[in-house]
């Protein structure tokens, strides 16, 4: 009878440690998971350092032909190299700009570790030109990037970086130092929100209508006609549920906040520069608009204090006329009539064409 009762006891008891074990294992998994930083985790500027033929980099790369390319990360004080592969992308800044736009990306086993796992594939933003002002533009679009997280759930993170940068064309092998900033894959943001980016057509007037007209309520803000909800132009669709759609706007640089010299006006739009003011967005219901019309205006303030915030990256000059650029939209957005006139009376048709 002993024995029969202290088998079972042996069991239980055996039983017990394992489940504890077993808590224990998985409770340790995520302590290690919560201490592991990620790249989108901090709002610090990032060190990088990286040396390469940009040359090279135009002739040997495209949309789906990377090179191999080492990138120092600067890690809390500690530099790291890490193999990146690299590509350039883009169309107008490719073909106007010193300076390409970019993709990086790192293999899995890589990243595995560093605070790009979870991010191993990424925009690369710098300025488009050589000069001592240059950088302004690049901190004025990651402004852009930050004030949208602001009005929407929906955006691409993006965390600033200061790039150590020496092109080996140059025979002088003189190291360039650049403000940019990294932007996050469409994918991740997919994953954030257990959904999918759409490769399709998508019209506006079918996604989801608060996010949409968020959106195109700040694409009026920020002065900026270089986008198309009906052709996805810097503008990515994510479906959540296979059947909610939001929109994902990104490159701001066109903008009129931005103002960069090589800003160009949207040729199917009717305004001349992109300090103007155009509404974009399609007609809804009223109703709609003045719910967003409030949205906005609560969050003004927030708004006019993240242009004081990042003053550091860019003029005084700028920052005294961004303060006023998006001061005149506030100023249209408490008059009911110039409310009406320019958004809710000069929406845009089913067919794209303007209601004024």
């Amino acid at each position: 009878m002993l024995i029969e009762f202290y088998q079972p006891m042996q069991a239980r008891l055996t039983l017990r440690i394992l489940v504890v074990a077993i808590a224990f294992s998985f409770s340790l998994q995520e302590l290690l998971a919560q201490s592991e930083k990620r790249l989108f985790d901090s709002n610090e500027v990032l060190e990088l350092d990286m040396s390469i033929s940009l040359k090279k980099l135009r002739v040997e790369t495209n949309d789906s032909t990377f090179m191999t390319q080492d990138i120092s990360v600067n890690e809390e004080g500690t530099w790291e190299t890490y193999p990146f592969e690299i590509r350039t992308r883009g169309n107008f800044r490719l073909k106007n700009c010193y300076y390409p736009p970019t993709r990086i990306r790192m293999a899995k086993d890589d990243a595995k570790g560093s605070i790009f796992q979870g991010t191993r594939k990424l925009k690369l933003v710098l300025p488009c030109a050589k000069g001592k002002n240059s950088g302004n533009y690049v901190g004025k679009e990651y402004l852009a990037y930050k004030m949208y997280e602001l009005v929407t759930d929906y955006y691409f993170r993006t965390r600033l970086v200061k790039m150590k940068l020496t092109n080996l064309d140059d025979k002088k092998g003189e190291q360039e130092e650049l403000l940019g900033f990294v932007i996050e894959d469409d994918d991740d943001v997919a994953q954030r929100f257990d959904a999918e980016i759409s490769e399709k057509k998508i019209p506006p007037n079918i996604m989801e209508d608060t996010a949409t007209v968020i959106h195109d309520f700040y694409q009026m803000m920020i002065g900026n006609t270089d986008w198309s909800g009906l052709y996805q132009h810097n503008q990515k669709v994510m479906i959540v549920g296979q059947k909610t759609i939001y929109p994902l706007a990104y490159d701001f640089d066109m903008c009129g906040l931005v103002n960069p010299p090589y800003a160009q006006v949207n040729s199917a739009v009717p305004i001349s520069k992109v300090t103007e003011r155009l509404y974009r967005g399609f007609c809804r219901d009223e109703s709609l608009f003045q719910y967003v019309r409030q949205h906005f205006l609560d969050k003004e303030s927030e708004l006019m204090g993240l242009i004081d915030q990042y003053q550091d990256l860019y003029t005084s000059a700028d920052l005294k006329a961004m303060k006023s650029f998006v001061s005149e939209f506030f100023v249209m957005l408490k008059s009911d009539k110039l409310f009406k006139d320019r958004i809710v009376s000069s929406c845009r048709n089913l067919d794209g064409s303007y209601s004024f």
